[in-house]
């Protein structure tokens, strides 16, 4: 079957996406031979973004983190828009996402389950209030609340947990799928990528660039830009 038959004949479509959704909106991927794991900085980028790093090495964690993390002008493309669509013309019941950029939130999708959270929402280590990221862009140094407490963004760094909730969330979502789309990820960061392990539904569809460890597993597999393909599909309301 072609990829517009498997959404045509589905209607409890999830979406699990990578890195790759988000490089058609200009921002760089992680692992590939361009991404951010692969240039040199002072301190490995798995180092800089850790509890510990943060936790020992503040002020120039943010130095990174505002250089490297967030990407304020980005928009989103068409496959964030494409799954928009799909989502208000019900045949798509959710995103799960491991990128921390909210260009889903952007485009028009509501239930998106962001695995490593997102650079949108900052809180006080100290008070708890919240803050969106203007706080982290027009700020120096180390960004504080104004009761004195130092502001963290609300992203997964590694030796963190990821939110309870949203796993149970996600995890929900793709047991219930009858149609799960994975694109834009190499499904090598865990725990995150064995959450797809869960589907049982009819159709399983796989577009990256790369090859993955889920690809004999697919009914589909593309290797191209998730955009550019998602923006091909011909979106029919689903009848109710």
């Amino acid at each position: 079957m072609t990829l517009q038959e498997m959404v045509d004949d589905s209607r409890r479509i999830v979406f699990f996406g990578g890195a790759g959704v988000s490089t058609e909106s200009g921002i760089p991927d992680y692992r590939s031979e361009d991404g951010l794991y692969h240039q040199t900085f002072a301190y490995p980028p798995e180092v800089m973004l850790s509890h510990t790093f943060f936790e020992q090495h503040t002020e120039e964690f943010y130095r990174f983190y505002r250089a490297k993390m967030m990407c304020p002008s980005a928009q989103p493309n068409a496959a964030h828009r494409k799954l928009a669509e799909l989502e208000a013309a019900g045949r798509l019941t959710a995103v799960v996402t491991q990128n921390i950029d909210g260009l889903h939130q952007a485009a028009g999708s509501r239930t998106v389950y962001e695995l490593h959270g997102s650079v949108k929402r900052n809180y006080c280590r100290r008070c708890g209030k919240l803050y969106d990221e203007q706080i982290i862009l027009h700020s120096d140094g180390v960004p504080t609340c104004e009761c004195g407490g130092v502001i963290k963004p609300d992203v997964v760094l590694y030796e963190e947990p990821l939110d309870e909730p949203t796993v149970q969330g996600a995890i929900r979502a793709i047991e219930d799928a009858d149609m799960l789309i994975i694109a834009g990820t190499s499904l090598a960061v865990y725990p995150a990528a064995g959450f797809v392990r869960a589907f049982a539904g009819r159709h399983l569809a796989l577009i990256n660039r790369d090859p993955t460890p889920m690809d004999d597993r697919a009914e589909l597999v593309i290797h191209d830009k998730v955009g550019e393909i998602l923006d091909k599909l011909i979106v029919h309301p689903l009848d109710r």
